[in-house]
Protein backbone atom coordinates (compact mmCIF):
# COMPACT_ATOMS: atom_id res chain seq x y z
CA UNK A 1 0.00 0.00 0.00
CA UNK A 2 1.24 3.41 -1.14
CA UNK A 3 1.63 5.65 1.99
CA UNK A 4 2.00 9.84 2.87
CA UNK A 5 2.77 10.66 6.42
CA UNK A 6 2.11 13.98 7.39
CA UNK A 7 2.71 16.63 10.06
CA UNK A 8 1.38 17.42 13.17
CA UNK A 9 -0.82 20.06 11.87
CA UNK A 10 -2.21 18.06 9.22
CA UNK A 11 -3.41 15.66 11.49
CA UNK A 12 -4.94 17.65 13.90
CA UNK A 13 -7.05 18.75 10.93
CA UNK A 14 -7.95 15.40 9.91
CA UNK A 15 -8.85 14.68 13.13
CA UNK A 16 -10.81 17.78 13.30
CA UNK A 17 -12.98 16.87 10.47
CA UNK A 18 -11.67 18.14 7.93
CA UNK A 19 -10.96 16.06 4.99
CA UNK A 20 -7.89 17.98 3.34
CA UNK A 21 -4.22 18.35 3.76
CA UNK A 22 -2.31 20.64 1.85
CA UNK A 23 1.26 20.36 0.59
CA UNK A 24 3.08 22.13 3.12
CA UNK A 25 2.03 19.46 6.17
CA UNK A 26 3.27 16.54 3.95
CA UNK A 27 5.97 15.42 5.55
CA UNK A 28 7.09 12.37 3.26
CA UNK A 29 5.55 10.30 0.53
CA UNK A 30 5.53 6.60 -0.80
CA UNK A 31 3.11 7.26 -3.49
CA UNK A 32 2.77 8.26 -6.88
CA UNK A 33 0.14 10.84 -7.71
CA UNK A 34 -3.86 9.30 -8.36
CA UNK A 35 -2.60 6.52 -5.64
CA UNK A 36 -5.34 5.61 -2.72
CA UNK A 37 -3.17 5.77 0.04
CA UNK A 38 -2.80 5.15 3.78
CA UNK A 39 -2.15 7.99 5.92
CA UNK A 40 -0.09 7.75 8.66
CA UNK A 41 0.49 10.62 11.39
CA UNK A 42 4.45 12.35 12.85
CA UNK A 43 3.95 9.45 14.42
CA UNK A 44 3.39 6.87 12.44
CA UNK A 45 0.17 5.65 13.69
CA UNK A 46 -2.36 5.11 11.16
CA UNK A 47 -5.15 7.76 10.18
CA UNK A 48 -7.01 6.22 7.56
CA UNK A 49 -7.06 6.42 3.77
CA UNK A 50 -6.82 9.03 1.24
CA UNK A 51 -6.68 10.36 -2.61
CA UNK A 52 -3.24 11.42 -3.23
CA UNK A 53 -2.09 14.30 -5.71
CA UNK A 54 1.44 15.07 -6.65
CA UNK A 55 0.32 18.15 -8.45
CA UNK A 56 -2.09 19.97 -6.38
CA UNK A 57 -2.26 22.05 -3.38
CA UNK A 58 -4.49 19.93 -1.69
CA UNK A 59 -2.38 16.91 -1.81
CA UNK A 60 -4.71 14.32 0.77
CA UNK A 61 -8.44 14.49 0.50
CA UNK A 62 -9.57 11.68 3.02
CA UNK A 63 -11.79 8.78 2.52
CA UNK A 64 -11.87 6.73 5.42
CA UNK A 65 -10.84 5.59 8.66
CA UNK A 66 -7.79 2.93 8.81
CA UNK A 67 -10.58 0.37 9.42
CA UNK A 68 -12.02 0.46 5.85
CA UNK A 69 -10.10 0.13 3.05
CA UNK A 70 -11.40 1.65 -0.11
CA UNK A 71 -12.12 -1.10 -2.78
CA UNK A 72 -15.06 -1.56 -5.24
CA UNK A 73 -17.49 -2.36 -2.23
CA UNK A 74 -16.13 0.74 -0.67
CA UNK A 75 -17.22 2.74 -3.77
CA UNK A 76 -19.88 1.46 -4.41
CA UNK A 77 -21.70 1.40 -0.49
CA UNK A 78 -20.58 5.53 -1.04
CA UNK A 79 -22.60 5.92 -4.47
CA UNK A 80 -25.16 3.91 -3.22
CA UNK A 81 -25.66 6.18 -0.01
CA UNK A 82 -25.68 9.20 -2.12
CA UNK A 83 -28.50 7.38 -3.97
CA UNK A 84 -30.31 6.77 -1.46
CA UNK A 85 -30.36 10.19 0.32
CA UNK A 86 -31.41 11.72 -2.92
CA UNK A 87 -34.41 9.39 -3.03
CA UNK A 88 -35.21 10.63 0.51
CA UNK A 89 -35.60 14.50 -0.78
CA UNK A 90 -38.26 14.12 -2.40
CA UNK A 91 -37.33 16.46 -5.13
CA UNK A 92 -39.91 18.10 -7.45
CA UNK A 93 -37.12 17.81 -10.77
CA UNK A 94 -35.95 15.48 -12.84
CA UNK A 95 -32.77 17.58 -12.51
CA UNK A 96 -30.34 17.32 -9.26
CA UNK A 97 -27.14 16.29 -7.82
CA UNK A 98 -26.82 13.34 -7.25
CA UNK A 99 -22.71 12.99 -5.81
CA UNK A 100 -21.29 16.13 -4.21
CA UNK A 101 -18.18 15.49 -3.64
CA UNK A 102 -16.77 15.59 0.13
CA UNK A 103 -20.29 15.64 1.82
CA UNK A 104 -21.11 12.32 -0.14
CA UNK A 105 -17.83 11.00 1.19
CA UNK A 106 -16.65 11.07 -2.18
CA UNK A 107 -13.95 13.70 -2.49
CA UNK A 108 -13.72 15.50 -5.88
CA UNK A 109 -16.15 13.62 -7.89
CA UNK A 110 -19.55 15.15 -9.15
CA UNK A 111 -22.46 13.63 -10.28
CA UNK A 112 -25.87 15.04 -11.98
CA UNK A 113 -28.71 13.84 -12.86
CA UNK A 114 -30.64 15.65 -16.16
CA UNK A 115 -34.09 13.13 -16.84
CA UNK A 116 -32.32 9.51 -18.33
CA UNK A 117 -28.62 11.09 -18.18
CA UNK A 118 -25.90 11.47 -15.59
CA UNK A 119 -22.93 14.00 -15.90
CA UNK A 120 -19.91 12.83 -13.92
CA UNK A 121 -16.98 15.09 -13.15
CA UNK A 122 -13.41 14.05 -11.75
CA UNK A 123 -11.49 16.42 -10.61
CA UNK A 124 -8.20 14.87 -8.57
CA UNK A 125 -5.76 12.69 -10.18
CA UNK A 126 -6.83 9.45 -8.03
CA UNK A 127 -10.60 9.79 -8.82
CA UNK A 128 -9.88 10.80 -12.56
CA UNK A 129 -8.44 7.42 -12.81
CA UNK A 130 -11.29 5.87 -10.83
CA UNK A 131 -13.60 7.13 -13.66
CA UNK A 132 -13.83 3.68 -15.18
CA UNK A 133 -15.06 2.22 -11.95
CA UNK A 134 -16.92 4.90 -11.14
CA UNK A 135 -18.93 5.33 -14.73
CA UNK A 136 -19.87 1.19 -14.60
CA UNK A 137 -21.03 1.39 -10.43
CA UNK A 138 -22.91 4.68 -11.87
CA UNK A 139 -24.68 2.43 -14.79
CA UNK A 140 -25.34 -0.55 -12.41
CA UNK A 141 -26.78 1.58 -9.96
CA UNK A 142 -28.89 3.95 -11.65
CA UNK A 143 -29.14 2.34 -15.44
CA UNK A 144 -28.70 5.65 -17.31
CA UNK A 145 -29.41 6.05 -20.59
CA UNK A 146 -26.25 7.83 -21.12
CA UNK A 147 -23.45 9.09 -19.07
CA UNK A 148 -21.53 12.23 -20.31
CA UNK A 149 -17.74 13.10 -18.65
CA UNK A 150 -17.70 16.60 -18.50
CA UNK A 151 -14.36 17.36 -17.55
CA UNK A 152 -13.74 20.40 -18.33
CA UNK A 153 -13.44 22.30 -15.59
CA UNK A 154 -10.26 24.99 -14.93
CA UNK A 155 -9.35 23.07 -11.57
CA UNK A 156 -8.30 20.00 -13.42
CA UNK A 157 -5.35 21.90 -14.57
CA UNK A 158 -4.22 22.48 -11.03
CA UNK A 159 -3.68 17.92 -10.95
CA UNK A 160 -2.25 17.81 -13.88
CA UNK A 161 -5.27 17.14 -15.79
CA UNK A 162 -6.39 17.82 -19.36
CA UNK A 163 -9.75 19.09 -19.79
CA UNK A 164 -11.97 16.79 -21.79
CA UNK A 165 -15.94 16.18 -22.38
CA UNK A 166 -16.27 12.46 -23.45
CA UNK A 167 -19.36 10.26 -23.41
CA UNK A 168 -18.47 7.28 -20.96
CA UNK A 169 -21.59 5.02 -21.71
CA UNK A 170 -25.19 4.84 -23.95
CA UNK A 171 -25.65 8.09 -25.81
CA UNK A 172 -25.79 11.36 -24.60
CA UNK A 173 -27.72 13.94 -26.68
CA UNK A 174 -26.80 18.09 -27.46
CA UNK A 175 -29.85 19.01 -25.99
CA UNK A 176 -31.78 17.16 -22.91
CA UNK A 177 -35.53 18.12 -21.45
CA UNK A 178 -36.10 18.59 -17.62
CA UNK A 179 -38.33 19.48 -15.45
CA UNK A 180 -37.78 21.82 -12.00
CA UNK A 181 -40.54 22.35 -10.58
CA UNK A 182 -43.58 23.40 -13.03
CA UNK A 183 -41.01 24.74 -15.61
CA UNK A 184 -39.30 22.63 -18.50
CA UNK A 185 -36.03 23.61 -19.24
CA UNK A 186 -34.10 22.70 -22.35
CA UNK A 187 -30.58 21.87 -21.14
CA UNK A 188 -27.12 21.46 -23.48
CA UNK A 189 -25.19 18.67 -20.97
CA UNK A 190 -21.96 19.32 -23.03
CA UNK A 191 -21.25 22.74 -23.66
CA UNK A 192 -23.82 24.49 -20.75
CA UNK A 193 -22.25 26.00 -17.40
CA UNK A 194 -21.11 24.15 -14.80
CA UNK A 195 -22.99 20.36 -15.89
CA UNK A 196 -26.15 22.36 -17.36
CA UNK A 197 -27.64 24.03 -14.80
CA UNK A 198 -27.30 25.60 -12.10
CA UNK A 199 -28.95 22.89 -10.10
CA UNK A 200 -28.35 24.41 -6.36
CA UNK A 201 -30.54 27.44 -6.31
CA UNK A 202 -33.64 24.92 -7.00
CA UNK A 203 -34.97 25.59 -3.74
CA UNK A 204 -34.15 29.07 -3.21
CA UNK A 205 -36.40 29.12 -6.38
CA UNK A 206 -39.57 27.41 -4.92
CA UNK A 207 -38.82 29.89 -1.74
CA UNK A 208 -38.70 33.11 -3.84
CA UNK A 209 -42.27 31.73 -5.15
CA UNK A 210 -43.52 32.70 -1.50
CA UNK A 211 -42.86 36.87 -2.03
CA UNK A 212 -42.36 37.10 -6.03
CA UNK A 213 -45.29 39.34 -7.37
CA UNK A 214 -46.19 42.53 -9.34
CA UNK A 215 -43.24 43.82 -11.63
CA UNK A 216 -40.16 41.43 -11.40
CA UNK A 217 -36.39 42.19 -12.31
CA UNK A 218 -34.26 39.48 -12.69
CA UNK A 219 -30.32 40.41 -12.84
CA UNK A 220 -28.03 37.44 -14.26
CA UNK A 221 -30.19 35.39 -15.31
CA UNK A 222 -29.02 32.90 -16.69
CA UNK A 223 -31.49 30.63 -18.58
CA UNK A 224 -34.12 32.44 -16.57
CA UNK A 225 -34.05 30.17 -13.36
CA UNK A 226 -35.85 32.76 -11.50
CA UNK A 227 -37.59 34.49 -13.88
CA UNK A 228 -39.84 31.76 -15.25
CA UNK A 229 -40.42 30.14 -11.61
CA UNK A 230 -41.18 33.77 -10.55
CA UNK A 231 -43.44 34.40 -13.67
CA UNK A 232 -46.60 33.04 -12.57
CA UNK A 233 -46.90 35.26 -9.31
CA UNK A 234 -45.80 38.42 -11.08
CA UNK A 235 -47.64 40.79 -13.72
CA UNK A 236 -44.28 41.19 -16.16
CA UNK A 237 -40.87 39.86 -15.87
CA UNK A 238 -37.37 41.73 -17.06
CA UNK A 239 -34.60 39.15 -17.31
CA UNK A 240 -31.13 40.50 -18.04
CA UNK A 241 -28.04 38.35 -18.69
CA UNK A 242 -25.15 40.19 -20.75
CA UNK A 243 -24.49 36.77 -22.99
CA UNK A 244 -26.76 36.53 -25.96
CA UNK A 245 -27.04 33.44 -26.22
CA UNK A 246 -28.28 33.03 -22.42
CA UNK A 247 -31.20 35.67 -23.41
CA UNK A 248 -32.26 33.39 -26.55
CA UNK A 249 -32.45 30.22 -23.90
CA UNK A 250 -34.69 32.28 -21.50
CA UNK A 251 -36.67 33.56 -24.29
CA UNK A 252 -37.05 29.81 -25.84
CA UNK A 253 -37.82 29.07 -22.19
CA UNK A 254 -40.58 31.66 -21.97
CA UNK A 255 -42.15 29.96 -24.77
CA UNK A 256 -41.89 26.49 -23.91
CA UNK A 257 -43.98 26.97 -20.64
CA UNK A 258 -46.20 29.23 -22.41
CA UNK A 259 -44.93 32.39 -20.25
CA UNK A 260 -45.80 35.40 -22.08
CA UNK A 261 -44.86 37.98 -19.50
CA UNK A 262 -41.58 37.02 -19.63
CA UNK A 263 -39.11 39.98 -21.42
CA UNK A 264 -35.97 39.19 -21.86
CA UNK A 265 -32.61 41.72 -22.76
CA UNK A 266 -28.86 41.68 -23.06
CA UNK A 267 -27.33 43.83 -21.36
CA UNK A 268 -24.40 44.26 -18.69
CA UNK A 269 -26.10 44.20 -15.36
CA UNK A 270 -24.79 46.52 -14.15
CA UNK A 271 -25.47 49.17 -16.39
CA UNK A 272 -29.05 48.33 -16.92
CA UNK A 273 -29.49 49.26 -13.72
CA UNK A 274 -28.18 52.46 -13.56
CA UNK A 275 -30.05 52.93 -16.64
CA UNK A 276 -33.25 51.80 -14.87
CA UNK A 277 -32.29 53.64 -12.03
CA UNK A 278 -31.62 57.00 -14.03
CA UNK A 279 -35.14 56.40 -15.87
CA UNK A 280 -36.59 56.14 -12.55
CA UNK A 281 -38.04 52.31 -12.65
CA UNK A 282 -39.72 50.56 -10.07
CA UNK A 283 -40.27 46.78 -9.33
CA UNK A 284 -41.81 44.82 -6.60
CA UNK A 285 -39.89 41.97 -6.79
CA UNK A 286 -35.84 41.60 -7.64
CA UNK A 287 -33.62 38.68 -7.84
CA UNK A 288 -29.65 38.93 -7.57
CA UNK A 289 -27.78 36.40 -8.33
CA UNK A 290 -24.23 37.19 -9.90
CA UNK A 291 -22.02 34.87 -10.80
CA UNK A 292 -18.69 34.49 -8.34
CA UNK A 293 -17.40 37.78 -8.30
CA UNK A 294 -14.86 36.48 -5.76
CA UNK A 295 -12.41 33.78 -7.27
CA UNK A 296 -9.92 33.92 -4.86
CA UNK A 297 -8.87 36.05 -1.70
CA UNK A 298 -7.00 37.96 -3.50
CA UNK A 299 -10.13 39.52 -5.52
CA UNK A 300 -12.25 39.96 -2.71
CA UNK A 301 -11.89 43.93 -2.01
CA UNK A 302 -13.36 44.34 -5.79
CA UNK A 303 -15.96 41.78 -5.36
CA UNK A 304 -17.45 43.70 -2.21
CA UNK A 305 -17.28 46.33 -4.00
CA UNK A 306 -19.51 44.60 -6.94
CA UNK A 307 -21.68 43.10 -4.45
CA UNK A 308 -22.93 46.92 -2.76
CA UNK A 309 -23.29 48.51 -6.14
CA UNK A 310 -26.33 46.07 -7.37
CA UNK A 311 -27.17 45.80 -3.97
CA UNK A 312 -27.53 49.59 -3.21
CA UNK A 313 -29.10 49.84 -7.13
CA UNK A 314 -31.87 47.19 -6.14
CA UNK A 315 -32.97 48.44 -2.95
CA UNK A 316 -33.58 52.14 -4.91
CA UNK A 317 -35.34 50.29 -7.59
CA UNK A 318 -37.35 48.27 -5.17
CA UNK A 319 -40.88 49.54 -4.46
CA UNK A 320 -41.79 50.01 -0.80
CA UNK A 321 -43.33 46.49 0.83
CA UNK A 322 -41.13 44.71 -2.13
CA UNK A 323 -38.39 41.69 -2.32
CA UNK A 324 -34.86 41.55 -2.73
CA UNK A 325 -33.96 37.84 -3.33
CA UNK A 326 -29.76 38.41 -3.58
CA UNK A 327 -27.50 36.02 -3.50
CA UNK A 328 -23.80 35.08 -3.14
CA UNK A 329 -21.99 32.08 -4.43
CA UNK A 330 -18.14 33.51 -3.97
CA UNK A 331 -16.70 31.04 -1.11
CA UNK A 332 -14.31 34.08 -0.52
CA UNK A 333 -17.32 36.14 0.30
CA UNK A 334 -18.65 34.56 3.82
CA UNK A 335 -22.12 35.22 5.18
CA UNK A 336 -21.18 37.55 7.20
CA UNK A 337 -19.31 39.26 5.27
CA UNK A 338 -22.02 39.19 2.84
CA UNK A 339 -25.05 40.73 5.09
CA UNK A 340 -22.31 42.79 6.00
CA UNK A 341 -22.14 44.51 2.44
CA UNK A 342 -26.04 44.10 2.03
CA UNK A 343 -26.83 46.13 5.01
CA UNK A 344 -24.33 48.75 3.96
CA UNK A 345 -26.40 49.18 0.78
CA UNK A 346 -29.80 49.43 2.42
CA UNK A 347 -27.96 52.21 5.10
CA UNK A 348 -26.44 54.45 1.57
CA UNK A 349 -30.07 53.59 -0.31
CA UNK A 350 -31.44 55.35 2.80
CA UNK A 351 -33.54 52.19 3.31
CA UNK A 352 -34.96 50.35 5.89
CA UNK A 353 -34.82 46.18 5.27
CA UNK A 354 -35.70 43.54 6.93
CA UNK A 355 -34.51 39.50 7.03
CA UNK A 356 -37.39 37.51 5.83
CA UNK A 357 -34.89 34.76 5.00
CA UNK A 358 -31.55 33.13 5.19
CA UNK A 359 -30.50 30.70 2.83
CA UNK A 360 -28.14 28.23 1.01
CA UNK A 361 -27.67 25.87 -1.42
CA UNK A 362 -30.00 23.43 -2.20
CA UNK A 363 -30.09 19.93 -0.03
CA UNK A 364 -28.90 17.75 -2.58
CA UNK A 365 -25.59 20.25 -2.57
CA UNK A 366 -24.92 19.57 1.51
CA UNK A 367 -22.65 21.51 3.78
CA UNK A 368 -20.00 19.25 5.87
CA UNK A 369 -20.10 21.07 9.36
CA UNK A 370 -16.62 20.92 9.79
CA UNK A 371 -15.46 21.84 6.38
CA UNK A 372 -16.32 25.74 5.66
CA UNK A 373 -15.37 25.63 1.43
CA UNK A 374 -18.21 23.48 0.95
CA UNK A 375 -20.57 26.31 2.37
CA UNK A 376 -20.20 28.63 -0.68
CA UNK A 377 -23.90 29.81 -1.51
CA UNK A 378 -25.87 32.70 0.29
CA UNK A 379 -29.36 33.65 -0.19
CA UNK A 380 -30.79 36.57 1.45
CA UNK A 381 -34.54 37.24 1.15
CA UNK A 382 -34.79 40.87 2.00
CA UNK A 383 -38.55 43.24 2.86
CA UNK A 384 -38.28 46.88 2.07
CA UNK A 385 -40.07 48.64 4.06
CA UNK A 386 -39.50 52.29 3.28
Amino acid sequence: MSTVTITHRGEERVRGGHPWVYRTDVASVEASGGDVVLVRGSRGRAIGYALYSDRSEIAIRMLSGADVAPGRDFWRQRIEAAIRYRDALGIDATAYRLVHGEADGLPSLIVDRYAEYLVVQTLSQAMDRRLAEITGLLAELTTPAGILARNDPRVRLLEGLEQRVDALHGTVPERVMVREGRVTYEVDPWRGQKTGLFLDQRENREAATRYARGRLFDGFSYNGGFALALAPRCDSVLAVDISEDAVARIRANAARNALTNVEARTMNVFDELRELERTRARFDTIVLDPPAFAKNKASVRKALSGYKEINLRALKLLEPGGFLITCSCSYNVGEAAFVDVVSSAASDAHATVTMVEKRTQGRDHPILINVPETYYLKCLVLRKLD
